[in-house]
């Protein structure tokens, strides 16, 4: 039975309203099964640095201990902001050893510390399941390069373009291709996937409620669409919906059909 795990992380994310995720997590966990719901207790307040280059690391850290125990096969996590998943992936049963990443977004994700202009943990959530970056953070065993798959990438820094080309990068146009993706990740070798959607990687005409949005995304009829073409073949170890920020809660009713297609896609 697929679980969903709510997880209302804030203290990811660069952007000045960044506690209107905290508002998207519950809109899209009041249109899902009740029973088969858990909704996380994460802290509130911003936290601290405590010495690093990674804004509010102190949350983090917190509410990356409080994910334990609560992922299981085939849990849909619920963001958030999208570094979530590496809290998710930290707590995977079994480890990662069988399995590909998909990452869905319109951003790299690939800062470290140090290059990071924000010391948002948010942009540095690839390069972290990669096992680079803040050591308190990082994914350990990390993902290989050869294991993971971004799709719908078109706003990087030039400081991460050197470790995207490391990776198998698809474009939007190239999901045009129902099959694309499962071909990407049929090539990785993986026996599981876990599917990593920020909603930012959506057509901003086609979905709103984002922080940064960034034009000519995927439509969600694409992006659904391919993600049931993969999960025919290739079993799902969990997915991750993050990034939903609407701006009131109208603005939430007219996202969540959207959202419901992909929660759909994944469940």
């Amino acid at each position: 039975m697929v679980r969903f795990l709510v997880i209302p992380q804030w203290q990811g994310s660069p952007a000045p309203r960044a506690m209107l995720l905290i508002d998207g997590a519950s809109a899209i966990a009041g249109d899902l099964p009740r029973a088969a719901t858990t909704m996380l207790e994460v802290p509130v307040e911003a936290g601290e640095s405590l010495g690093t280059g990674v804004r509010r690391l102190s949350a983090l850290l917190r509410t990356r201990e409080l994910v334990h125990g609560h992922i299981h096969a085939d849990t849909v996590v619920i963001g958030g902001d999208c570094s979530v998943t590496v809290a998710a992936l930290d707590a995977l049963p079994g480890g990662t050893d069988d399995i590909a990443v998909i990452w869905c977004d319109a951003h790299a994700d690939m800062h470290t510390p140090e290059t990071s202009p924000s010391g948002a943990f948010s942009g540095m959530a690839l390069r972290a399941l990669l096992g680079d970056g803040e050591e308190q953070l990082v994914l350990t065993p990390a993902i290989p390069p050869e294991r993971v798959v971004t799709v719908g990438v078109r706003n990087l820094d030039d400081e991460e373009i050197p470790q995207l080309d490391a990776l198998t990068n698809l474009s939007v146009a190239d999901l045009d291709r129902p099959d694309a993706l499962l071909e990407a990740v049929r090539a990785t070798g993986a026996a599981r996937v876990w599917v990593h959607i920020d909603v930012d990687v959506l057509d901003p005409p086609e979905f709103a409620g984002v922080s940064s949005a960034v034009p000519f995304g995927l439509s969600p009829a694409a992006l659904a669409t391919a993600i049931r073409a993969l999960r025919a073949e290739i079993p799902l170890a969990g997915a991750t919906i993050a990034g939903f920020a609407p701006r009131s809660p109208a603005d939430a009713v007219d996202d969540l059909g959207a959202l419901l297609r992909l929660v759909g896609a994944v469940a």
